[in-house]
């Protein structure tokens, strides 16, 4: 069992040699003595939470360096390159069978140069190699375990490994090293080749790909995967994927698609009623390892959450379900009681697993619910499925509802104010009871791309409800950053107190620029747009891939590959946001060559996207935005937070809307600004209409323009 990963790769097929040796999977180490532990290697001196996990294994483990395959060189060794993260369940099972092995770790130190890789500190690491996993084999997950040459080349991949196979892997990849290192080196350079031409973008020759039907052919496609009684896409394990729901609730605006309104409505129904949410805590599981979201993955991820938050805003702004809401609300609340630091900015996740058990934290045994709820029980076991069928291990169960509250008060004659008073209730009861418990552990790093789609979210969850907090929790963690992660110009991938400064990558930049274009269009400050601007020229300077007219994921040159990250996972496409950024700021600006390099972008991806829509929503939103009318909507004058805060509320999906309260050199407000008076430019095309003063006026202008 692993975490399993669906990505597509374009086309390249490699010749299996050694295909004997592709079975198996995992590493080790050892080090100093240090006081109440047998063992001590170098990844003592990792701030990692998942680094340190491995701090004490007997494997003589090294965190990512130069310096570590430079010794590989020296010494003539394999390099093995063990990859994963602090909330991942099967790399605790290996760790505990495989790395902490004495005669497992004797092998490794003896034969191989051990590295450890924190996934989440080390993307680029991770995607590298991952490649490689799936070139070899065709899926993946982490445990991610590559076993490279002295120069980063891969020979062997895999993920999760029981001791003895990762025993016979480690015999037999060495021994088939030392016995024919020519034949080795030959079949790595393949893989890097492989790896190389995957990263392999054609650059656009014109913008005739931008149509309608290129937009409407991959949305039927992707229908035919669509799963009609529980939401999401047809998969055994289904992961919300907030990034492709987005997409379609857009899309169903603008084509007036009533197939993926409901479809997207089905799915974020199931996932708020599923286990893969949390009932008594509130916030989202990684991932369902069902088909009905009912039996989660139990580790909780800030990237997932801050997604969904901002999903579930938009969502109750078109659908005005009651239960959106308090998903919001919930789960912002779970973010605020256990992800965030004292100081500003949020945890990257919280583990799956405590006292050595994944899920313990979460699941209720029938006695315990009897004795916590006493009378209420037999509502609360009604409303949560308590019964003998949905028991899920050792007598446990994981709670999850089977109808919506309306209907749920309904057929058991209350009305939905009381059962409201009675979730309070429960809720409370339940949470104070969990408590008690030891809970799982929480990686501390706050990684700035993560941060940035918080901050995102909280944008978004100020446009639907209007809270003042949100904003200023949203202008929190943006001062967080750029106090903590940006230095001298550049940014910082992640931040923690007495941590190693690792540069940012492409999403941190991508993320954070739209993040700040989001701030930007509520706080109607013009510093957020400046230093969205003034990063996107730091983007362009340091990551411009030319060869392909993308952008590179890192800004230097030292793993095996380049990397032009173009799909999305359960992150947006780093290149897919850039060309948003691009597209927006361009219209901000009156930048032309912005908006046409972003169209230019778009136009190498639309065959992917035509054919595989799951993978590159990120690219159809922007789509959308070139097909249907885009309208520039500027507010000038006093009253400007109010009007565009109504116009935010009416979740125009084509349209910039921006604000100013005075006099602005900006394009789309200068020479604008009367005192004393508010008025709404409705633009499109460099063309406007009379200015109005009320929004149902502008809203009737978007009608016939």
């Amino acid at each position: 069992m692993t975490h399993s990963t669906r990505r597509s790769i374009q086309h390249f097929k490699i010749s299996l040699l050694f295909l004997s040796l592709m079975a198996f999977f995992s590493c080790k180490q050892t080090g100093k003595q240090d006081s109440g532990h047998k063992y001590t290697n170098a990844l003592i001196d990792e701030t990692s939470p998942y680094l340190l996990q491995h701090a004490h294994n007997p494997v003589n483990w090294r965190p990512w360096s130069e310096e570590a395959l430079e010794t590989a060189k020296k010494e003539n060794k394999l390099v093995l390159v063990s990859i994963g993260y602090s909330s991942c369940h099967w790399c605790h099972v290996m760790e505990e069978e495989t790395f902490e092995d004495e005669e497992i770790a004797k092998m490794m130190n003896e034969n191989f140069i051990s590295i450890k890789v924190d996934r989440e500190e080390r993307p680029d690491v991770d995607q590298i190699y991952m490649t490689a996993l799936l070139l070899m084999k065709g899926d993946g997950g982490w445990p991610l375990n590559v076993i490279v040459l002295p120069n980063g080349k891969p020979l062997y991949g895999g993920t999760y490994h029981t001791k003895s196979q990762w025993n016979k892997v480690l015999t037999e990849i060495s021994g088939m090293y030392a016995e024919d290192p020519k034949r080795a080196n030959e079949y790595a350079d393949r893989v890097a080749a492989g790896i190389q031409e995957v990263n392999v973008v054609q650059p656009s020759d014109g913008f005739g790909a931008l149509t309608r039907d290129a937009l409407f052919t991959s949305v039927e496609r992707w229908k035919t995967r669509w799963d009609p009684e529980w939401g999401g896409n047809r998969e055994q394990q289904k992961f919300m994927l907030p990034i492709n729901l987005d997409f379609l609730l857009n899309f169903s605006l603008l084509a007036e698609d009533k197939d993926a309104s409901e479809h997207v409505r089905l799915s974020l129904d199931k996932m708020a009623m599923g286990g893969v949410y949390d009932q008594i805590g509130g916030g989202f599981y990684r991932y369902s390892t069902d088909s009905r979201w009912k039996v989660p993955h139990f580790e909780k991820m800030l990237y997932d959450n801050a997604q969904l938050i901002s999903l579930y805003s938009k969502a109750y702004g078109l659908f005005k379900k009651t239960e959106y809401k308090q998903v919001v609300f919930e789960t912002i609340t779970f973010l605020e009681r256990e992800m965030k630091y004292e100081d500003g900015g949020y945890y990257a996740a919280m583990d799956a697993d405590s006292e050595g058990e994944e899920g313990k934290y979460y699941i209720w045994e029938e006695q315990e619910l009897r004795g916590l709820l006493a009378d209420d029980f037999p509502l609360f076991s009604n409303y949560f499925n308590i019964e003998r069928q949905h028991v899920w291990e050792n007598s446990s169960y994981i709670l999850f509802k089977s109808q919506d509250d309306e209907h749920f008060a309904a057929e058991n004659g209350i009305s939905l104010s009381e059962l409201q008073e009675y979730q309070k209730k429960w809720r409370t009861a339940l949470l104070n009871a969990r408590q008690k418990r030891i809970r799982p552990n929480i990686d501390d790093k706050i990684i700035t791309s993560w941060n940035a789609l918080l901050i995102s979210a909280y944008v978004d969850a100020y446009r639907t409800f209007e809270d003042p907090v949100f904003l200023d929790r949203a202008k929190g963690i943006f001062n967080f950053i750029r106090a903590h992660s940006y230095k001298e110009g550049r940014l910082l991938h992640s931040y923690k107190k007495g941590g190693r400064p690792i540069d940012g990558f492409l999403e941190d930049y991508a993320f954070l620029i739209k993040a700040s274009i989001n701030l930007y269009g509520v706080a109607l400050d013009a510093e957020y747009l400046d230093f969205a601007n003034s990063l996107a020229k730091t983007v362009e300077t340091h990551f411009t891939d030319s060869a392909s007219g993308m952008y590179r994921y890192n800004s230097s040159n030292k793993l095996i590959s380049k990397i032009v990250k173009t799909d999305d996972g359960v992150l947006p496409s780093p290149n897919a946001v850039m060309a948003q950024n691009l597209f927006q700021l361009g219209h901000l600006n009156y930048d032309t060559a912005s908006m046409d390099r972003s169209k230019s972008m778009l136009s190498s991806m639309v065959p992917l996207l035509v054919e595989n829509a799951p993978s590159y929503a990120q690219w159809n939103a922007l789509l959308l935005n070139q097909v249907y009318p885009y309208y520039e909507i500027a507010v000038v004058g006093d009253r400007g937070t109010d009007l565009v805060a109504s116009l935010h509320k009416q979740h125009i999906p084509n349209a910039l809307v921006i604000g100013s309260l005075s006099e602005s050199e900006l394009p789309l407000f200068k020479g604008r600004y009367v005192p004393g008076e508010t008025f709404i430019y409705v633009c499109r095309n460099s063309t406007c209409k009379l200015p109005v003063q009320t929004v149902a006026e502008a809203m009737d202008q978007l009608g016939s323009f």
